[in-house]
């Protein structure tokens, strides 16, 4: 996730809800266009602070995938 001002308006970020910690109040960001971020405990990196996302962020951050990498 990142918290970059820019990404409002990339086609491959989803706006997931606002950060904590020293960024709070900033905007926090899927980029759907870097699988590699989807499986924090593979990269044996820390949690993010937002732990999890809601089933429906989810699933648009899924559906924003599968239109790039087109699986199913």
């Amino acid at each position: 996730m990142t918290t970059a001002e820019y990404n409002a308006d990339n086609p491959f970020a989803v706006s997931v809800g606002k950060a904590s910690g020293q960024k709070a109040e900033q905007i926090s960001y899927v980029l759907c266009h870097q699988p590699k971020s989807f499986d924090w405990r593979l990269r044996k990196a820390n949690s993010h602070p937002l732990k999890s996302l809601s089933n429906s962020l989810f699933i648009q951050v899924c559906e924003r995938l599968n239109q790039i990498i087109q699986i199913g």
